[in-house]
């Protein structure tokens, strides 16, 4: 007779979904959800979480993890430090980017990436094709068969020297996932404004960090917003816009949507809790704060957090760009460096879903099951990561068990990840994840991370 025991079962935990929030003991076996209910008989190994909430494990659907920018300047993470700080704030899936710079082989960038993936993740994962140069090759050939393979999700830049593409050379890239069932994901800005900002600033001696701001002027997102929502019209293409920071963008997006143009959208937390006041520090200890697009204003922040109450962002992703803060990373170009020629982005794989749950849950902005439909469920749907996301029989076990009364004071100390810093040290926030199981195996637990590098898998997707 065949053992059918649970493996692990999960007790006395309250547990949430996108739609309910309930108490229930989960059974987990072979990796999966086995059994939701009142009472289950032992398992092999058993996990209290009276007083705790169970969620699903977070999806971050947007990383850059052991990536080479266009400059050939590598980011300060491995797959597997990367992943370790996933898992240590409550992330179980990730979606991080193979990028493709001009010159190089689509099919081959993917190969390498995944072999990256595959030695280092404790995390699932998934990636995202950056596509900067789109031969014949890339669109005919390459894109159908990777496609085939679940790699449904593209990534264009509209600006950038060395990544961007052109509107045509975007619409031929739009055109070719359209006929294979990809998503276009979108970096939209205005390549042109940014560029004659920039040198003007520059001219002027405005060179400081700060100054990065008002290098991307708010009409460059909101010009670049109307162009793609006319692509996808006219095409009839879905498109992804990422990390949404201004008001004008969340409007663009209302209106779009509300003509029915196939457009999903995302934010990013440094864009609902920090601001362009960030970046004014001493010295070039601002670049710390660098991001693109740049941190905006507290109009912006509630403008962001509405159009998430309202539905026209459907995901809170980090964009997790990971660059120290010495000659290695934002400091490459030395201590005289002006804002442009300092790598942009910052931290945020670990520190994603404690911001969130602290402003959502503990602080009540939107709620418990709006939590876990950003984080988990919405970006998974998107995505296709058909197993993840939800707390369901049959779903992968991939978990979190927050305790929602625990106070934490965000430090650098902290870091699992190789910045060395996060943007929100010295933040306290309310609810902690404490225990994180990826396919039913414990991988992070009591601030230790327990899963070996490479235990995470390639997911599929739909």
């Amino acid at each position: 007779m065949t053992d059918r025991s649970f493996d692990t079962v999960i007790r006395g935990g309250t547990v949430a979904t996108a739609s309910d929030v309930f108490s229930a003991d989960l059974g987990l076996r072979d990796g999966r959800i086995a059994a939701l209910g009142l009472g289950l008989p032992p398992g092999r190994h058993e996990i209290d979480a009276g007083g705790k909430l169970v969620l699903p494990g977070g999806v971050d659907s947007h990383a850059h993890i052991e990536q080479l920018s266009a400059s050939g300047l590598m980011n300060a993470d491995t797959w597997e430090s990367a992943t370790r700080s996933a898992a240590l704030g409550g992330t179980t899936s990730v979606i991080a980017f193979a990028a493709q710079h001009v010159g190089m082989d689509l099919a081959k960038v993917v190969e390498d990436y995944t072999a990256l993936a595959a030695r280092g993740a404790v995390i699932d994962y998934a990636f995202h094709l950056i596509v900067a140069d789109a031969t014949e090759k890339a669109l005919s050939r390459d894109i159908p068969a990777l496609a085939r393979g679940g790699h449904t999700s593209l990534k264009a830049f509209m600006t950038y020297d060395r990544l961007r593409l052109a509107d045509e050379a975007l619409l031929d890239l739009m055109a070719a996932a359209k006929d294979v069932g990809a998503l276009v994901c979108v970096h939209a800005e205005n390549h042109g404004l940014i560029a004659f900002a920039s040198r003007q600033l520059l001219k002027e001696g405005r060179t400081a960090p700060k100054y990065h701001a008002a290098s991307h002027p708010r009409l460059s997102e909101s010009e670049a917003f109307e162009r793609v929502v006319r692509f996808s019209q006219y095409l009839d293409q879905p498109v992804m816009i990422f990390h949404v920071s201004t008001q004008e963008g969340a409007a663009i997006l209302r209106r779009a949507r509300g003509e029915g143009a196939k457009v999903y959208a995302e934010t990013c937390p440094q864009y609902l809790f920090l601001t362009e006041s960030d970046l004014d520090r001493p010295g070039l200890e601002g670049a710390k704060w660098m991001c693109s697009p740049p941190l905006r204003e507290a109009r912006d922040q509630e403008a962001l957090w509405r159009a998430l109450e309202l539905g026209d962002l459907q995901t809170v992703s980090s964009d997790h760009a990971p660059y120290r803060y010495d000659e290695t990373g934002k400091l490459k170009a030395g201590r005289a460096a002006t804002f442009k020629e300092i790598a942009n982005g910052m931290p945020g794989l670990q520190m994603r879903l404690p911001l969130l749950f602290d402003a959502m849950v503990s602080g009540g902005r939107l709620g418990l099951r709006k939590f876990v439909e950003i984080t988990a469920t919405a970006p998974a749907r998107i995505y296709g990561l058909e197993a993840k996301g939800s707390v369901a029989v049959g779903m992968d076990a991939d978990l979190c068990i927050w305790d929602p009364g625990k106070r934490v004071t965000l430090s650098d100390a902290m870091v699992e990840d190789r910045t060395g810093f996060t943007p929100y040290a010295g933040r306290e926030v309310t609810g902690w994840p404490e225990t994180v199981l990826c396919r039913g195996r414990v991988i992070a637990e009591n601030g230790a991370v327990t899963a070996p590098a490479g235990s995470g898998a390639p997911i599929r997707r739909g």
